[in-house]
């Protein structure tokens, strides 16, 4: 790849290098809710609706009411996509990011303004609106209103100072009011804003729109691979091989990313609620990543926006809730804690990791286990446990044998098909804390259930007892090169 990715420009150049992974479009477009309908046939994949696929980005050169922005969708929604803009193989992004985490380089700041500040609105002039200043959609026509998908939420702990970026659901609600919604316990921006709120203090912060897909996938790692004081542009900046810069915010006494395409600069209020559908009334939030349409929260914070500023010609960058831009986002962080977890207990016995599609990157994990000696016989199920430990929101857990193929759901199946037996390898862990977006984790759908987000983790063991290998080996085919008989084959042909 000749383009070095540094930001959203930059990776969008490197797309271009590619063929079949970035589509442009002119057509003029509206971003309430046109922007994530079209994208959904294109390349949406993940738990969208169908009909939906895996497929390229999309460029759209013109939104309506915002003639010099443009938007992206679907940067992430592919892992081969993924692993080309941070240049590592598909099947080894969860043992990198892994190493990143364990070898962090940590952000810098720099003199100056950034790139992100070329052009700079102060909230309290007469023409400032942030429905106006950011084109920011809808997913669905249900939505509670137009949602900031991707902002790096930025943010300093009140009492120590340390930083943090996490991504959170942003809504706009008026010219300068965004709602934001804190996962409880889940994230720790929200513990600095419970903090600031017990200081009757206001929470500086800002949000980094359109930024190097590395920051974005390094945002959405998690205890206890990145515990409370960590900063997870660390790992960006490890995935890089350089520090990410950044720059002071103009109106708040905080930080941003220095080359993002917007930011918004705000504080975070004390004492105060915002209902999320205040100005819709549609009961709902937007499609969240399990391929459900939350509802909304009466429980979000309030953000008192300051100052939005911008790149010339911005790019605003969106994802669809439940596509496999999520997937890519939260399930290679996942496989990291994963991996770093197993391999600190009993090292070389996993061979890799994948947080398949169907869960959205959190639910569900394959494990590819290698027993070595009849003494490993078990130790499957012991990293099953430690994997639920590492990610607290894994449900379901898959444990395959080093011969299958974990990036490959059919062969996983195979696995369960023909070395599974449901009355000996389900181990059920009931009553556990889960996910609350998972609309089966609660009292309703099953009496077994004593409250909303607990969930039964389950594990399937689909590995074959050791003793009992040399009876599951899978038929063996010669290995060959086949270029030569493909060479002059027409495509009908083929």
């Amino acid at each position: 790849m000749s383009v070095k990715v540094t930001d959203l420009r930059s990776a969008i150049e490197r797309l271009k290098e590619m063929p079949g992974q970035l589509l442009e479009t002119h057509v003029p477009a509206e971003p309430m809710a046109e922007l994530s309908g079209i994208y959904r046939h294109v390349g949406a994949g993940g738990t969208v609706i169908r009909p939906t696929k895996e497929g390229p980005a999309m460029l759209f050169h013109k939104i309506k009411g915002h003639p010099d922005a443009k938007a992206l969708i679907g940067l992430l929604a592919s892992r081969k996509r993924a692993a080309a803009l941070l240049d590592c193989p598909p099947e080894q992004l969860g043992w990198k990011l892994s190493e990143c985490a364990e070898n962090p380089i940590q952000p810098v700041s720099i003199n100056g303004k950034g790139k992100c500040q070329e052009v700079v609105h102060k909230a309290g002039s007469a023409d400032f609106d942030l429905r106006k200043l950011v084109p920011a959609p809808t997913n669905t026509p249900e939505d509670a209103g137009p949602y900031i998908t991707l902002g790096m939420c930025y943010a300093s702990h009140p009492d120590t100072g340390q930083s943090d970026v996490t991504i959170h659901r942003l809504c706009i609600q008026g010219k300068d009011e965004l709602s934001i919604f804190f996962t409880p316990g889940a994230r720790h921006i929200g513990a600095m804003a419970e903090r600031a709120e017990e200081l009757g203090q206001k929470l500086p912060i800002s949000i980094s729109i359109g930024v190097d897909p590395a920051i974005e996938i390094g945002s959405c790692s998690e205890p206890p691979t990145t515990p409370l004081g960590y900063d997870e542009l660390s790992i960006a900046g490890a995935l890089r091989g350089e520090p990410v810069e950044l720059c002071q915010c103009l109106t708040v006494n905080e930080r941003a990313i220095a080359n993002a395409e917007y930011v918004i600069e705000g504080e975070v209020i004390p004492g105060i609620r915002v209902q999320e559908d205040q100005n819709s009334h549609t009961g709902y939030a937007m499609p969240e990543f399990p391929g459900y349409t939350g509802p909304a929260s009466d429980q979000c914070r309030l953000i008192k926006v300051k100052a939005v500023t911008h790149r010339k010609n911005p790019i605003l960058q969106t994802c669809i809730g439940p596509s496999e831009e999520h997937v890519s986002m939260a399930g290679i962080p996942t496989e990291a804690s994963i991996i770093g977890m197993i391999e600190k207990a009993m090292p070389g016995r996993l061979q890799n990791v994948y947080c398949a599609s169907a869960g959205g990157g959190k639910y569900m994990a394959v494990l590819q286990f290698c027993k070595k000696a009849h003494s490993d016989e078990g130790r499957q199920r012991q990293a099953a446990l430690l994997a639920f430990s590492a990610f607290s929101e894994l449900k379901h857990i898959f444990l395959v044998d080093e011969d299958v193929d974990c990036f490959d759901m059919n062969d996983v199946l195979w696995a369960m098909n023909t070395r599974f037996q449901g009355d000996t390898d389900i181990i059920t862990i009931p009553g556990v804390r889960c996910h609350p977006l998972d609309p089966s984790n609660d009292p309703d759908f099953s009496a077994s259930i004593h409250d909303h987000g607990i969930a039964c983790k389950t594990i399937f063991d689909c590995t074959v007892p050791f003793h009992l290998k040399h009876r599951f080996r899978r038929a063996q085919f010669l290995d060959l090169n086949p270029e030569p008989w493909l060479k002059g084959c027409s495509e009908h042909e083929v």
